[in-house]
């Protein structure tokens, strides 16, 4: 992987592997102190949130990258993933559209997977 543009897109194309839906992926560098990418995706469902959510923790594992924080994985409405420079968000479709994080983060360049 190349950087945490690298990572970014891994995650990105992690999640669809498991259908994820409107995946973004937001850089946020200059923006935001904790991190330099945010990625969002949506599922159908909580099974499917969930299921992209291991995929994500399981792929990342595999090539070296262990998460430091992880939440919302109980419920399976919207789980973050954080690997440091690059957050995963992955949110049932409801949850994305009242949060709202691209209209929170306009500013961010914004890249479509």
């Amino acid at each position: 992987m190349n950087g945490t543009t690298g990572i970014a897109f891994f995650i990105g194309n992690t999640a669809s592997s498991k259908k994820a839906r409107d995946i973004r992926i937001l850089n946020v560098k200059g923006l935001s102190e904790i991190a330099d990418y945010f990625v969002l995706c949506s599922g159908g469902s909580t099974v499917q949130v969930k299921a992209i959510a291991d995929e994500i923790q399981e792929k990342m594992s595999e090539k070296g990258y262990e998460i430091n924080h992880k939440e919302g994985y109980n419920a399976g409405r919207w789980i973050l993933l954080d690997y440091g420079e690059v957050i995963a968000h992955i949110f049932c479709e409801e949850e994305r559209e009242f949060y709202d994080l691209e209209r929170l983060w306009v500013e961010a360049e914004a890249v479509s997977i």
